[in-house]
């Protein structure tokens, strides 16, 4: 990892690499015959004598203080206005791409016959009892943080300015925005983006806790995780950060960035794509170890059985490295011989209820599967317009005028995307204290509604994406293999080998998209209770947030329990750690700890399977009008 000292001294050279960059008064003048280049993230710098240096360095000094001194007297607190004759811009590296590849890929010290990674005498090595936190503990750890992340040290509820950077908190809450009544937490308030977290107790309308309600036991447990944090995806309907980045490298020489923006002048993009990032693959060891310490004892069902678990990923690189990592953190390395790992294929043509939209054309085509587009851009016109304002007031077009160079409402949003995928793959993020609680408070919104639309509830092709996985569920319930696969489900993968319908621990890893499709296709009607979502304003108290539902590594717990009460083996669906109600299930009752008797559960998740038609959803010549002429809470397509 580079240090401070190292970053600031690469970041200063490769300023001084361009004489005809405006100079603001505080920062150094460098000797102008460096080069830089931003291919390879290197600069090479001629000799030059000490004679020079000291010359170099004189002149400098003189030079900032004099600036100063001119800045000072005039007592102007930026940087002095400037005439037309002055010619502003970026240095031309800035927004393009700093990529370091590591491994090298032929190394000169790599010995691997030198270096086993096994070399016997490894001491004693029995083994203790299998934790059960969930069977003993007075209550379960909850995970509260990203213990590895850095947040800026202040964000304002509010900004009020009239003058670039003047600054100050609000008394009064704006009118305008609803702000919600939970304590602000900046990595709660990326949506999807964000890191999992356990939810408040009652989130989701249940006040109890993941711990089996007195007199029960846990006897089996269906885990179904999304990937950890990666980089951006390759596409996005709206916003990217890759696209802002483009931007500012394509307009270099039309702008200089001052005040909070300021970081932009020296500013390279430095995200990968797709694959996890390092604290993503922290997320699924610390899950994986989590779920080991909660439910460890279930493997003894295993050993009496003289078999061990299988878990199931996907081929893609971030669905693959998060389901090895979760198994490092499960099992402790090395995992071979504890575990099978069954990886399916995402590819176009491949059927795979953890990728369904592969084989599901209507959800590919942008007017079904895209509904959100128009609500969260009218809602980024409203919660962004005042960030919108501020933040182009702090750009200098290139004949040196404020204003000229105007920021969109996407590019805004855009910045606010940069915070978090930059915090989950760098630590930190300068863009992250460019907005208000406020204005986190709208992007966290703006995901609901791209979730509620394209993946959940208001989507006509959620519930059809998700009753493939639905039918393996209800297939491991009820020790049967699916009889007829019509759906996304792949009957070559569906093996007493690959897919057993016996274990008590189940664990599969998907993607958020898909999580929200099996949680519409579920019928948990309750996170949909505040019906549509609206593009011009928060609702108060909206029963349904991505960031509770879809984050990083977001788990579902599908919980089986013996209950002395009943004689009837019960269900729970624990999401991130807050207990999901199960009335909303048409043959689930009302329960205080959101049980449900299993029969019961699975005669509704029956019902479901039987009237979700495939062919219609997914080949089916139908069409749903954009925004609000056509809505829904259920997840499905117009009938026929």
């Amino acid at each position: 990892m580079e240090s401070k000292q190292d970053v600031e001294a690469g970041s200063k050279a490769k300023y001084g690499a361009y004489d005809d960059v405006l100079v603001e008064p505080e920062r150094e003048l460098l000797l102008p015959t460096e080069s830089y280049s931003p291919t390879t993230s290197t600069i090479s710098t001629p000799r030059y004598s000490l004679v020079h240096l000291v010359y170099a360095f004189v002149g400098g000094a003189a030079l900032c203080i004099g600036a100063r001194l001119l800045l000072d007297v005039s007592g102007i607190a930026g940087p002095p206005p400037l005439g037309n004759d002055v010619r502003v811009q970026a240095p031309p590296y800035v927004g393009s791409s700093e990529v370091h590849q590591f491994p090298p890929v032929a190394p000169t010290n790599a010995f691997p016959d030198l270096f086993p990674t096994s070399v016997g005498y490894p001491g004693a090595t029995p083994t203790g009892a299998e934790p059960g936190l969930i069977a003993t503990a007075p209550y379960l750890p909850l995970h509260t943080g990203a213990a590895q992340l850095v947040a800026p040290p202040k964000i304002y509820e509010h900004i009020h300015s009239t003058h670039g950077d003047d600054v100050k908190e609000e008394e009064e809450e704006s009118p305008e925005h609803y702000i919600s009544d939970r304590p602000f937490n900046l990595f709660r308030s990326w949506g999807n983006l964000s890191p999992w977290y356990s939810v408040p107790r009652g989130a989701f309308g249940i006040n109890d806790t993941a711990e089996p309600p007195a007199g029960c036991v846990v006897t089996g447990l269906h885990l179904l995780h999304r990937h950890g944090a990666r980089y951006p995806t390759a596409w996005a309907n709206y916003g990217g950060p890759a696209k802002f980045a483009a931007r500012l490298h394509e307009s270099a020489s039309q702008w200089e960035a001052t005040g909070k923006l300021a970081f932009l002048n020296e500013w390279t993009y430095k995200l990968g794509e797709e694959v996890l990032t390092p604290f993503g693959r922290q997320q699924l060891f610390d899950l994986g170890v989590s779920m080991r310490l909660k439910y460890g004892f279930l493997l003894k069902n295993f050993t009496e059985t003289n078999t061990i678990p299988v878990f199931r990923t996907e081929s893609q690189d971030r669905m693959l490295a998060s389901a090895l990592n979760f198994a490092i953190g499960f099992f402790g390395y090395p995992f071979e011989g504890q575990y099978q790992q069954s990886i399916t294929i995402e590819a176009d043509g491949f059927n795979n209820t953890f990728a369904p939209y592969e084989t599901c054309p209507n959800a590919r085509a942008p007017s079904k599967s895209s509904r959100s587009l128009p609500y969260v851009k009218e809602w980024v016109s409203h919660f962004l317009a005042e960030a919108r304002e501020r933040l182009s007031r702090a750009m200098i077009g290139k004949d040196g005028l404020q204003g000229e160079f105007d920021w969109t409402g996407e590019e805004v949003y855009e910045m606010m995307q940069m915070c978090a995928y930059e915090t989950v793959a760098l630590g930190y993020s300068k863009f992250c204290d460019l907005f208000t609680e406020e204005e986190w408070e709208g992007f966290n919104y703006s995901l609901d509604l791209t979730f509620w639309y394209d993946s959940a509830f208001g989507s006509p092709v959620a519930r059809v994406q998700g009753v493939g996985y639905l039918q393996e569920l209800v297939a491991r319930l009820t020790h049967t293999p699916i009889a007829t696969h019509n759906s996304s489900t792949n009957a070559t993968l569906h093996t007493p080998e690959t897919f057993p319908l016996d274990h008590a621990l189940y664990v599969d890893a998907t993607h958020e998209v898909v999580v929200l499709n099996v949680i519409t296709a579920l019928n948990l009607s309750t996170l949909a209770a505040s019906g549509p979502l609206p593009a011009d304003h928060i609702p108060e108290d909206r029963s349904f947030r991505s960031a509770d539902l879809a984050p990083f590594a977001t788990n579902v717990q599908f919980q089986l329990l013996s209950c002395a009460s009943t004689p009837e083996p019960q269900i729970r669906i624990i999401i991130n750690d807050g207990v999901v109600p199960l009335h909303g299930i048409r043959t689930c009752p009302y329960d205080d700890n959101g049980m449900c008797p299993l029969p019961a559960f699975i005669e509704a998740q029956q019902e479901t399977i039987q009237k979700t038609d495939w062919a219609w959803g997914c080949h089916g010549d139908w069409e749903v009008p954009p925004g609000s002429a056509w809505n829904s809470t259920t997840g499905d397509a117009p009938r026929a």
